[in-house]
């Protein structure tokens, strides 16, 4: 069992890293360095791709594809197709342990089949051309894969340790909430930065020097189209762009009161201020990076960081919700 547990325990870590590096592979513009998969132009590293690399930048020396980009690209692969490896060794051995772990192969198999998908959603990255689509689903479905672990995690060292958690009962309801705004968040996160709209406001708290700059919510929130396109096939347009950054501010607004609230409620219950910390921090953390993304317009390394932080928000509240529903 502290096998089983251990592998999980890294598989969770190695997820994290996995989500913080695809998002420097996107926001690097490093998506296409390798324009098929799995390997980079048919070899299994970009050193063996040398030549074929050389020859691209030949053509197009300012396209997507470089030295720097195809190693950043396929070290995300690498450590992807490692995640791959451990859930499949955790699905393995959950099955010879079975009789020992808290909730069956359940979980596991779920787990398995995020990571098939997970693969293919890569594979349709670079087939598709960065479609929007495409690349957002790659995102929630990494944030996913993170979220399960980790309550696999939790479930099992609860087994292990007999932890006890304070009866919470009535945090469950504001628990679950707080848990879907802040997917539905990163949902929108991640069609901002895959419609490349994270500048398409460059003011704050105005957009554009307005508190509702012109917008096209039509054609922003068109799902099924390619990249800085609409669904005929036109150039999106600067108002499609601003629609899709306005109504992410605008949602941010609504997560922060609620987490603000949530995080209060959590300080005053006994057994729960730590969590509440825990919320309100990350909470402040994740306003003013993304306060200085569009201040500081979009520094890389802010930008990355801010969707790590999306990471941790995230598992702090799905940690509270295992919380009040684990006793």
């Amino acid at each position: 069992m502290t096998l089983y547990r251990n592998l999980i325990l890294t598989a969770l870590i190695l997820a994290f890293g996995v989500v913080s590096l695809g998002a420097y592979v996107r926001l690097s513009d490093a998506g296409l360095g390798c324009p098929d998969w799995p390997g980079c132009y048919g070899n299994l590293t970009p050193h063996h791709a040398a030549d074929a690399i050389n020859a691209e930048l030949a053509v197009r020396p300012n396209g997507p594809v470089s030295h720097a980009k195809a190693w950043k690209e396929m070290v995300h692969r690498y450590f992807a197709g490692t995640l791959g490896l451990l859930v499949l060794a955790i699905v393995v051995l959950n099955w010879r342990v079975r009789r020992e772990t808290s909730g069956g192969s359940g979980l596991p198999m779920l787990l398995l089949g995020l990571i098939v998908f997970q693969a293919l959603l890569g594979m349709w990255t670079v087939t598709e051309l960065l479609k929007p689509l495409v690349v957002s689903a790659h995102l929630l479905g990494g944030m996913a894969t993170l979220s399960l672990l980790l309550w696999l995690w939790l479930r099992e060292r609860g087994l292990a340790s007999h932890g006890y958690f304070a009866r919470a009962d009535h945090l469950r309801a504001s628990a679950a909430l707080g848990l879907v705004l802040v997917a539905a968040q990163i949902a929108l996160g991640g069609w901002v930065s895959t419609n490349y709209s994270a500048l398409a406001c460059t003011d704050f708290p105005l957009c554009q020097g307005m508190w509702v700059p012109p917008m096209d919510f039509e054609h922003g929130f068109t799902l099924h189209r390619e990249l800085g396109l609409t669904a005929s096939g036109e150039r999106l347009s600067m108002a499609a762009l601003t629609s899709i950054h306005w109504v992410h501010r605008v949602l941010a607004l609504v997560v922060t009161l609620y987490l603000g609230w949530l995080g209060l409620r959590l300080l005053r219950t006994p057994g729960y201020a730590g969590m509440g910390m825990a919320v309100a921090g990350l909470l402040a953390l994740q306003v003013t990076l993304g306060i200085s993304n569009v201040m500081l317009n979009l520094p890389l390394a802010v930008a990355v960081a801010h969707n790590s932080g999306a990471s941790l928000l995230l598992a702090c509240l799905v940690l509270l919700n295992f919380r009040v529903r684990r006793r």
